[in-house]
């Protein structure tokens, strides 16, 4: 591909979509990186993601430098002078080029004129660059709201959590052991030259102590291992499916935990369900490339009579829909799209989900009501009011008898935050 596209400007477009529009940078990314190289694409990626991990400061050091904020049909420009100042701070871009190629982002969008203006704030920020970072050293990155919610429910180890969501993920592995053991994975990747260590909590789980594109893992368009983060793989291992049992995966696009359900119990019968039809093509993606078999529908999960008709199921595995506060550090532009009113209206969708599926599981069966959030009202609070609801609802088991269910909160170098219940039905 002739590069005839402006990197930085292709990341103004992107960061508008999302901050001006609502979308989200999953969806925002991919669709525009198929503008530039494969070896731009990487690039691409930890501009966007950089800029929304850090935007509360960039837009501060702006208010600094500009007497009047671009707004309107020139708000894009705004977001491509955050781009010039983030790759001067974030990036091992040589200043100059980092400057050029921003000042020529002006071009590719239509306003040359603007070129000056875009120049004149870059080069001001670099003469007062240190001075103007010393200024916002104390600030969380978060938006205030969100920053309360975490401050109430973790009065004392908020500051763990906001920092953790303020750097970069690690990347973990779950190795497939219908071909190897995390082991024998571990020393394939030693042969290729990829540091990385086993998780002790999780057998499947493997930490690179670097990220590496999926093409130079060992095996993995054969299905040997997936990218999955520990705390996830934690749901289909406290499921525990066995072979021959009928398992439901409700909201279980992209597919990460329908997987790991058949690679536990390969001879099991598993309905993979999910409300998203674009993301339900990863379901299937997902399943072809490990070479496993699970009936994959669209659908609902307050309206199970439309898809399970009067089917039971031994084991169910509800990720419910959540404020994904416990992922920020893999998606940063969930601080900026979430609203505290979300929330509210998160449990209250929660728990219909929960009453509504409830009913499909067999007597003794087993449910796990798993999230990807850090916010009691989503977690142990639903779980409580849940059990208040069902008499025949039971807790399998409990860290703490205040507070049902295992929180985890995001660590540097662990897992996601993420929570987990296991109930039987008596």
């Amino acid at each position: 591909m002739k590069n005839t596209y402006n990197l930085r400007s292709i990341a103004a477009k992107a960061i508008t979509q999302v901050l001006e529009q609502g979308q989200s940078l999953s969806t925002v990314i991919p669709e525009l990186q198929q503008k530039v190289s494969d070896k731009d694409k990487a690039l691409l990626q930890e501009i966007c993601f950089g800029v929304m991990r850090v935007l509360p400061q960039l837009e501060w050091f702006i208010s600094q430098l500009m007497a009047k904020p671009l707004k309107g049909k020139q708000r894009i420009f705004h977001y491509l002078i955050m781009v010039g100042i983030y790759q001067l701070i974030y990036t091992r871009i040589p200043a100059h080029a980092a400057l050029a190629e921003t000042v020529n982002g002006a071009t590719n969008l239509k306003r040359p004129q603007l070129k000056g203006v875009i120049n004149g704030v870059l080069r001001q920020f670099q003469r007062q660059q240190q001075e103007l970072i010393e200024q916002t050293n104390n600030q969380h990155l978060h938006p205030k709201w969100l920053l309360e919610h975490i401050q109430n429910a973790y009065p004392q180890n908020w500051q763990t959590i906001v920092d953790a969501n303020n750097q970069k993920p690690p990347m973990w592995l779950r190795v497939n052991q219908l071909h190897h053991t995390a082991k024998e994975y571990l020393a394939l990747l030693g042969k290729a030259n990829i540091a990385a260590e086993l998780d002790i909590n999780h057998p499947s789980a493997i930490r690179l102590l670097i990220p590496y594109p999926v093409s130079v893992l060992p095996g993995f368009s054969q299905g040997w291992v997936t990218i999955q983060d520990r705390s996830a793989q934690g749901c289909a291992e406290l499921l525990n499916p066995c072979d021959g049992e009928s398992i439901l995966d409700l909201c279980a696009a992209p597919g990460g935990k329908t997987t790991h359900i058949l690679e536990i119990a390969p001879k099991s019968k598993v309905l993979a369900i999910d409300i998203d039809e674009q993301r339900i093509k990863r379901v299937k993606e997902n399943l072809q490339r490990l070479n496993l078999h699970a009936v994959v529908k669209t659908g609902d999960g307050r309206f199970p009579y439309e898809w399970a008709a009067d089917e039971q199921f031994d084991r169910i595995l509800l990720d419910a829909p959540c404020s994904a506060t416990g992922v920020i550090r893999r998606h940063p532009d969930i601080k900026w799209l979430r609203r505290n009113e979300d929330i509210e209206q998160l449990v209250t969708l929660q728990s219909e989900i929960l009453d509504a599926i409830w009913p499909y599981l067999k007597r003794n069966g087993t449910l796990v009501y798993a999230t990807c959030s850090i916010l009691p009202q989503e977690n142990s609070e639903q779980i409580n009011a849940f059990l208040a609801r069902h008499p025949d609802a039971v807790l399998s088991e409990t860290d703490n008898s205040d507070a049902p269910g295992t929180q985890i909160i995001p660590e540097a170098a662990g897992g996601d935050g993420f929570f987990y219940a296991r109930l039987t039905k008596q």
